[in-house]
C-alpha cells in the first residue's frame, strides 16, 4: 500500500497545508468539502489545490517526511511550488 505526503494551497488566502494519507484524491476532496470541521483548512473558504506530493511504501516513512516538510527548512522548500 502507498502512503502520500502532500501539500495543498489555497490561492485566495495564500495558505498551504502539509499532510499525509493513504487516499490522496479522497483527502483533497475532504479538505475542499470542509469535512474536518475544526481543522486548519476548514478555517478558509476557497479551493485547496494539490501543488506537491511524494509517495512512500510505509506510513512511518510518510510521517517522517511530513515532519521534515513541516520544519522551517521544509516549509521554505515548499514555497517554490506555490503558483504565482
Amino acid at each position: 500500500m502507498k502512503y502520500f505526503v502532500y501539500v495543498i494551497y489555497n490561492k485566495k488566502h495564500r495558505k498551504f497545508y502539509i499532510g499525509q494519507t493513504k487516499n490522496l484524491r479522497q483527502r483533497i476532496r475532504w479538505h475542499n468539502d470542509k469535512e474536518f470541521k475544526k481543522g486548519y483548512t476548514a478555517r478558509f473558504d476557497g479551493d485547496w489545490d494539490l501543488i506537491y506530493q511524494e509517495s512512500f511504501s510505509t506510513r512511518e516513512e510518510a510521517l517522517r517526511r511530513e515532519k521534515q516538510l513541516k520544519s522551517y527548512q521544509g516549509r521554505q522548500s515548499i514555497k517554490k511550488f506555490i503558483p504565482r
